[in-house]
């Protein structure tokens, strides 16, 4: 029996007590159970006798003296004590402790992955860049915040696919294939081009590759730097994030949406809803019906297409390929875009609060010898997502960028992610992991035994042991919250939690036994236990895309 069963379990007996007992009031259809921060006070508390006092009549004391009675007995209760005018504190039965720690075991990688979000397809779109240049501080974020959302939505169930948009379509391309272009030749870079070291990088690799590159005339020789360099590029943005740990199923071209009629069939599908017009000429969508601030104009007078009109086929594409939800985490400068997409999807005879849901991300600072970093060499403005992993190193990397809610700015200190102390959180929660494999190969080498056959739920019950063993049933709990509410923050801040709480066990359970001391069944047991919790460590770190080390 999992932790949430076990809470369900007792969540609906005492529901069952309130029904039997016929209060002459209303119950709430659920009853979410809290854990009380001090374990003195039981596994689970709950204020349900204060909130029922009024509408029944009755003293809360009385209605909590009803529960308790109605509980006793009950299979996976060991107590019920009735704390202060009202509030029932509820331990559970040491075997049902235990079955959170054969569920940890048992299920291995896959605890804590769920159901919540099963049969949901999921569209995840967190990165948007233009194929011209390395991605910055700003993709850094999104490369590293998406790759985690979308292995925490995955552990809930859902069907994720992750979508990297590629902004290969507009006149950015011909500058970009005119920078390169004047590179390779020798001439001066247009003022506003691309510029940076990158770009000098790149134009002698494809003369490398492609020597009458050189000898073309200006027009063809643009668009022949454009299209080399656009490879060469795209493939060192690949790698970097492949090296990074993030991964995407789809990389999409803008430029695919103009292929093959999409953009026609996209505008004759709003026009099938009533929402498009002609006004001067030019085509608009008029998003304002559905709270946009102002109406989007797709086709402009002289026949050019507007960048509304590639978000409008690029939505229309994601829903016609079957994705339920549309998540589009953007930058800090894209707030005016949740109005429109909102708008957009409302056009298209969608819901907008489920269909769409956009994400908007703060900027990173980062600070180094007291200092903000801002300069990158390679790029010539801010610092790329490479550069910040050779800095720091990938785990530290993600990790940081990851625990924070993304609404919020953040500032990230290279010399504390680089320290090997307590205060660097990424170093925190490993060198947990690290410490309880390293008891586990000294456990073995004593002759204690872990495992399943080990467990002797029994034995746990010292207060530390049943802390330790409540906080790793609550991971299942917090993969879930983190899916619904798209926020995988919660699972760094749980993995950090989880290991204070670890330390704080070892440090009053000894593990091993000492000198000639034969080991026990409760040195088995705390040797299983803390199996389990690097088992769980684990899983909250590879949900983060962070390795898990054995040794540090």
């Amino acid at each position: 029996m999992s932790e949430a069963t076990i809470q369900e379990a007792v969540a609906l007996a005492i529901l069952e007590v309130l029904s039997a007992a016929q209060l002459g009031c209303e119950l709430p259809p659920t009853l979410i159970l809290d854990r009380p921060k001090n374990r003195d006070h039981g596994d689970y508390a709950s204020s349900i006798a204060l909130a029922l006092a009024k509408p029944a009549g009755k003293n809360p004391r009385d209605i909590a003296l009803i529960i308790q009675a109605g509980l006793a007995g009950h299979k996976d209760i060991e107590s019920v004590d009735i704390a202060g005018p009202g509030f029932i504190n509820i331990t559970v039965a040491k075997s049902s402790q235990g079955a959170v720690i054969v569920q940890a075991l048992t299920q291995g990688e896959k605890y804590g992955h769920g159901k919540v979000l099963v049969g949901i397809a999921i569209n995840l779109e967190f990165i948007s860049a233009n194929p011209t240049g390395p991605l910055h501080l700003g993709h850094t974020r999104w490369a590293a915040v998406g790759d985690a959302l979308g292995r925490v939505l995955s552990a809930a169930g859902a069907r994720v696919e992750r979508e990297f948009y590629i902004n290969d379509r507009g006149v950015q391309m011909d500058k970009f294939g005119a920078s390169l272009r004047a590179a390779a030749l020798g001439e001066s870079i247009p003022e506003d081009g691309y510029h940076g070291e990158y770009i000098l990088d790149l134009a002698k690799a494809i003369v490398a590759k492609n020597p009458a590159v050189k000898s073309l005339n200006e027009n063809e020789g643009i668009a022949a730097f454009r299209d080399l360099g656009y490879a060469l590029q795209l493939k060192q943005q690949q790698d970097v994030l492949d090296a990074f740990g993030t991964h995407f199923d789809i990389w999409f071209s803008e430029k695919s949406l103009y292929e093959n009629d999409f953009f026609k069939h996209t505008q004759a599908k709003l026009l099938e809803n009533g929402h498009v017009f002609i006004h001067e000429g030019a085509t608009w969508l008029r998003t304002t019906d559905f709270g946009d601030d102002k109406d989007r104009v797709m086709i402009k007078s002289d026949g050019s297409f507007a960048y509304f009109a590639s978000d409008s086929a690029y939505y229309i594409s994601k829903r016609e390929r079957g994705f339920d939800i549309c998540i589009y985490m953007l930058g800090a400068d894209h707030h005016g875009y949740v109005g429109r997409l909102k708008a957009l999807a409302a056009c298209a005879g969608d819901n907008p609060d489920y269909n769409v849901e956009i994400l908007i991300g703060q900027l990173v600072k980062i600070m180094e010898n007291g200092e903000e970093v801002k300069l990158s060499k390679r790029a010539g403005t801010i610092i790329t997502l490479e550069e910040l992993v050779e800095k720091v190193g990938v785990d530290a990397a993600r990790y940081t960028l990851i625990r924070y809610p993304v609404d919020t700015p953040m500032v990230m200190d290279v010399d504390l992610l680089r320290s090997r102390t307590n205060e660097n959180p990424v170093y925190y929660v490993q060198y947990a992991h690290a410490r309880i494999c390293g008891v586990l190969r000294n456990a073995a080498d004593l002759g204690v035994h872990s495992g399943l056959e080990h467990i002797h739920p029994e034995l746990l019950i010292h207060e530390r042991e049943r802390e330790l063993i409540g906080a790793l049933g609550q991971y299942p709990r917090v993969v879930a919250s983190a899916a619904e509410l798209r926020e995988p923050h919660r699972i760094a801040r749980y993995v950090e939690e989880l290991a204070g709480v670890y330390h704080r066990f070892y440090a009053d359970c000894r593990v091993l036994p000492m000198g000639d001391e034969t080991p026990s069944e409760l040195h088995s047991a705390r040797a299983t236990l803390c199996k389990a919790t690097a088992q769980v460590i684990s899983n909250g770190l590879g949900l983060l895309g962070v390795s898990a080390p054995e040794k540090m």
